[in-house]
């Protein structure tokens, strides 16, 4: 019975690391632009390889830890990841920081969902859901801790130092976290689990839909996290005000998980989706238009509210249309759908900002997207009690 809340526990320390260092990527913009004059388009660049790599590996890392378990896994890419971030501080240049994000740091996130969840979906059976949302909540703990902690290390030890320091210490407590990790002699079923859903409907055009929302609302998950911080430099916060952003994204994301999640069993997923997605609507539109700093805070809110509840929607709701049947496969597809797209968004946004001097124009194109995904989710079809 212990065994299996320690899974859970090394989980959360699993996801509160890499997912809090990896908001931390934004703060190094305006380094390396002023020590190595590299442009915002290549430090974005080696953001989406990190990104694809991370979809590619996923696969390979479930099957490894079929075969040899989590344990050994998640002990070799939490040691790869912690090592990737200190040598960021030996670069100097482009193709070291794309090798580091394309194996080492890649290895760390390829790994950090498959592994963690596919374990916890081993230990719980009619708590697999609740647990499973305990998890992600460290994501976003993450995002509120890291970003601040690492923008005073670089404030009080300089960045070379403090990337040091932290990639040292990640790979400790990553290394540490996955010596919890264990599969139970049986998988989690009965007595407790929960039962089969009916599908609503089974249709593969809906399940081509669910793709295209993924695809056109992921690449603002990944865009606006990597790239707020510099843009609030660009209005003139400070490093640790811009660490902020990214912190208080990460906070209102733990109100979004929470509350979207308890609400989606009564409104369901089409709801929970129109929901999210008319909230990012409006934030992303408010990035692109809003220069005062107050109202800036506001907006981040409102954003990183609908930013965490989109990751607790996307599961229940493939539940609810095709059933339990399946629903691996079925989700793994929407989720490649959407890191298949979302990868470039860094990027592109990065190149518009060298050229323009400005985020207006990627967040007006992210706010499109987010229109369009708010449209074909007025597609899908409802619920039988809706």
């Amino acid at each position: 019975m212990q065994s299996r809340y320690l899974v859970v526990v090394g989980a959360c320390v699993t996801q509160f690391t890499i997912i809090g260092l990896l908001f931390t990527f934004g703060l190094f913009f305006k380094i390396f632009e002023a020590e190595f004059g590299w442009s915002r388009t290549l430090f974005s660049a080696c953001s989406s390889l990190a990104f694809f790599m991370m979809g590619l590996l996923a696969i390979v890392g479930g099957r490894l830890t079929d075969r040899f378990g989590p344990r050994l896994v998640l002990s070799v890419t939490g040691l790869a990841y912690g090592l990737g971030y200190a040598l960021m501080s030996q670069v100097s240049a482009p193709w070291q920081m794309f090798a580091i994000f394309a194996t080492l740091i890649g290895m760390g996130l390829g790994t950090h969902d498959v592994v963690t969840l596919s374990t916890v979906a081993r230990w719980f059976g009619a708590r697999r859901g609740t647990m499973t949302a305990v998890v992600k909540v460290g994501t976003a703990v993450g995002q509120v801790i890291l970003p601040m902690l690492v923008a005073f290390l670089i404030a009080g030890l300089g960045w070379r130092t403090a990337v040091v320091a932290v990639g040292a210490v990640a790979a400790l407590l990553l290394f540490a976290a996955a010596q919890t990790m264990s599969v139970p002699p049986e998988p989690a079923q009965a007595p407790g689990a929960p039962a089969p859903e009916t599908p609503v409907t089974g249709t593969r055009r809906t399940l081509l839909t669910l793709c295209a929302i993924q695809a056109c609302f992921v690449p603002s998950l990944l865009t606006v996290p990597l790239h707020l911080p510099v843009h609030g430099s660009d209005l003139g916060l400070s490093v640790t005000g811009s660490a902020g952003l990214v912190a208080v994204i990460g906070a209102s994301s733990i109100a979004g998980r929470l509350a979207l999640g308890r609400a989606l069993d009564s409104i369901g997923g089409r709801n929970a989706y129109l929901i999210c997605l008319a909230g990012m609507v409006m934030a992303l539109g408010a990035f692109a238009l809003v220069r005062d700093l107050t109202l800036l805070w506001g907006v981040v809110a409102l954003y990183g509210f609908c930013h965490g509840a989109l990751f607790v929607v996307v599961s229940p709701t493939v539940a609810e249309y095709f059933g339990l049947a399946g629903l691996g496969a079925r989700f793994g597809s929407i989720l490649f759908a959407g890191t298949a797209v979302a990868w470039a968004g860094p990027i592109l946004a990065g190149r518009l900002v060298d050229t323009t001097g400005t985020y207006t124009y990627a967040f007006v194109i992210l706010m499109a997207l987010a229109l369009l995904a708010f449209v074909l989710t007025l597609t899908l079809p409802r619920r039988r009690h809706d």
